[in-house]
């Protein structure tokens, strides 16, 4: 469904985190399953997502996911990027120590462990194409384009449509579509 937040269009959807097997997850494995299912949105995302193109100097740069704050990902996001192409280009994932370097990215997470810096990452990428994504509440509040929360074993995604737009990227109605499902 969409909704508007401060007069920023905005669509949600709720996941199932995915179960590998018979047996309940237990309360360790949550946090691993929740975020091999986040990881595996920001690899899609790429997929979903164009960007300017100027945004790459050349046809064959990468795509760029940065990881600020605590990594929640594991080797497990790094070895899964390897594997991506998108309009020939790869994924990488980069971790880095600081907003300031966030503009050499294409998709920035914003970790939990950043919640009080949201706002600094965000201000540091307003004039960049970032896809900005993040989990702590309010993140598409403060002008983040893609937050992710979990609640009863779903993951849910919320877009901020206004906040893409600002950035200068295009999320494709399947994305959105996605989005939107999960209210029905």
């Amino acid at each position: 469904m969409r909704g508007t937040t401060g007069g920023h269009s905005v669509c949600k959807a709720h996941l199932t985190v995915a179960r590998r097997s018979a047996h309940p997850i237990v309360a360790s494995e949550a946090p691993a399953e929740e975020y091999r299912v986040k990881g595996a949105f920001l690899l899609n995302f790429a997929k979903f997502v164009e960007w300017p193109p100027q945004v790459f100097k050349k046809p064959g740069d990468p795509i760029v996911i940065c990881i600020l704050g605590v990594n929640p990902f594991t080797p497990a996001l790094d070895l899964a990027a390897r594997e991506i192409t998108v309009d020939s280009r790869t994924a990488v994932v980069k971790q880095i120590p600081d907003a300031q370097q966030a503009g050499q990215c294409q998709i920035l997470f914003v970790s939990v462990s950043e919640r009080k810096h949201v706002r600094a990452a965000l201000d540091a990428v307003q004039k960049d194409s970032v896809l900005t994504v993040g989990e702590s509440e309010g993140f598409v509040a403060s002008g983040g384009v893609i937050e992710f929360s979990l609640e009863e074993s779903k993951v849910r995604m919320e877009i901020g449509a206004g906040a893409a737009k600002r950035a200068g990227l295009h999320i494709s109605a399947k994305l959105l579509s996605l989005a939107q499902s999960g209210r029905k």
